[in-house]
């Protein structure tokens, strides 16, 4: 009989959650290191060659997957758990006996990031961090770098076992078909819902006004009556670094915005760039480093606010939009992805998605935006609403129309209504056990030793 649990099993498990600091809505959610709060009994369960297993590991890894249960289906066992640690682990050991690695340049890129992260938590306030930590900061960030350097070579790994893996309409009927039909997953109600979102364009006064308080910052800084890092902490609106004076960390090309990219890089270490506007609002940067392809800068943002008068423009400009999908002018999806200004949906025909399965239903209670579900409950499907004025999760300024598409009922999983759910649940099973095969294969290889304790989980038995 199909092991339907382990089958939903999240792969944020396979990819080692628990260890690392969260990241960006495409990757799998990660934690910092533990605040000092006393001592903390703990215990080596496993050993792979080098490479541990702490009973602490396990604990975070397991309830990272209990948070991340996919609805209608059980969550993992410990012992499920403990078998996807033992082979991130395995990975980790058999990519040094095969030679795989992953450059100083990665890890640190990968580290700044975290480490930014945790940073904001705080406020970008180093003795706050080191009072919870009981650790500094160059410390905690050294700390990082081992996690971080395991989960680029387990990726790296994993894609290399799984590669060129593809699931077919045929598997997905045949995986559905082997689930007992009293073992079916009860899904919630679901809804299909698009948007069409517009950014005001902001007067050029104001524009104006932004460009010529940020000359001022930067003469203030060129003359010597300020330094760049304690204007960053007062004026610059990106949540993220200003409260690190400015100091983004290290990027590669092609991760930031491409005019913040040929700015900075145009630039020498040290020098303090004139305003540039990307779709962020104004950055005055300044670069502090290269090494290779990533680079590292500091920059103050300040962004140009709508008047009333702006955002009544986008207001119309949506209605006549709205008017031509209503008259059958225009399609939503087509008139999403050529006009929408939210980049999250456009490309997706305007519609929301599931970032599990990719597919265009969602429950409400996922819907993150609390102005969203609400207007939902007031809308039939099939309608359109007027302009609404919102602001996203920067807290700018937006115009949006939104189309309830669909609603469907709570209901058993079934191939026409789950297809999407179903074909990722297989994907997952091929890959689990194509990852299981690649254990048993390479545990020769390696050293291994399992505490007492979790010979029950028999993670050593050939299947």
């Amino acid at each position: 009989m199909i092991d339907i649990k382990k089958c939903f099993f999240t792969m944020a498990i396979l990819l080692g959650v628990g260890q690392l600091m969260a990241q960006d809505q495409d990757t799998a959610a990660q934690t910092p290191p533990v605040p000092k709060t006393g001592q903390v009994v703990d215990k080596i369960i496993a050993k792979v060659d080098n490479y541990i297993i702490l009973e602490s590991d396990l604990q975070k890894a397991y309830l990272e997957s209990i948070s991340q249960q996919q609805e209608g289906f059980d969550a993992p066992t410990r012992c499920d758990v403990f078998e996807s640690l033992l082979i991130n682990k395995m990975m980790v050991a058999k990519a040094e006996i095969d030679s795989v690695v992953v450059s100083d340049a990665e890890v640190m890129l990968q580290t700044d990031q975290r480490f930014s992260m945790i940073m904001q938590q705080f406020g970008g306030d180093e003795n706050t961090l080191a009072e919870v930590y009981g650790k500094t900061a160059d410390q905690l960030k050294a700390e990082l770098e081992t996690p971080i350097r395991e989960q680029l070579i387990i990726d790296k790994m994993q894609k290399k076992i799984t590669a060129g893996l593809t699931v077919s309409p045929a598997e997905v009927r045949r995986f559905y078909n082997k689930i007992p039909k009293d073992s079916l997953p009860f899904f919630s109600a679901e809804v299909t819902v698009g948007q069409i979102v517009k950014k005001p364009e902001v007067n050029r006064e104001e524009k104006d006004r932004v460009v010529n308080f940020l000359k001022g910052l930067k003469e203030k800084i060129l003359n010597g009556e300020e330094d760049f890092g304690p204007l960053a902490k007062k004026y610059s609106e990106d949540p993220g670094s200003g409260a690190q004076g400015g100091e983004l960390g290290f990027f590669r090309r092609g991760e930031l915005a491409p005019e913040y990219e040929a700015t900075a890089l145009a630039l020498k270490p040290g020098e303090i760039s004139d305003p540039v506007e990307s779709m962020f609002g104004f950055h005055m940067i300044q670069l502090l480093e290269r090494r290779g392809n990533t680079f590292n800068t500091k920059h103050i943002l300040i962004r140009p606010r709508p008047t009333d008068n702006d955002i009544a423009k986008a207001e119309r400009y949506l209605d006549s939009l709205r008017t031509k999908i209503v008259n059958d002018s225009i399609a939503f999806s087509k008139a999403a992805k050529e006009y929408s200004d939210d980049r999250n949906t456009s490309d997706n025909g305007g519609f929301f998605s599931d970032q599990n399965t990719g597919a265009n239903r969602l429950t409400l209670r996922n819907l993150d935006d609390p102005v969203l579900y609400f207007t939902l409950d007031t809308m039939k499907v099939g309608s359109i609403t007027k302009p609404m004025r919102y602001q996203n999760e920067r807290e700018e300024d937006r115009v949006r129309i939104l189309y309830y598409k669909e609603k469907f009922p709570a209901h058993r999983a079934n191939l026409n209504d789950d297809y999407e759910k179903l074909k990722t649940a297989t994907r997952r099973q091929k890959e689990e056990n194509l990852l299981n095969k690649w254990f048993i294969s390479a545990k020769d290889d390696v050293y291994i030793d399992i505490d007492p304790a979790y010979d029950r989980c028999d993670v050593l038995k050939e299947r």
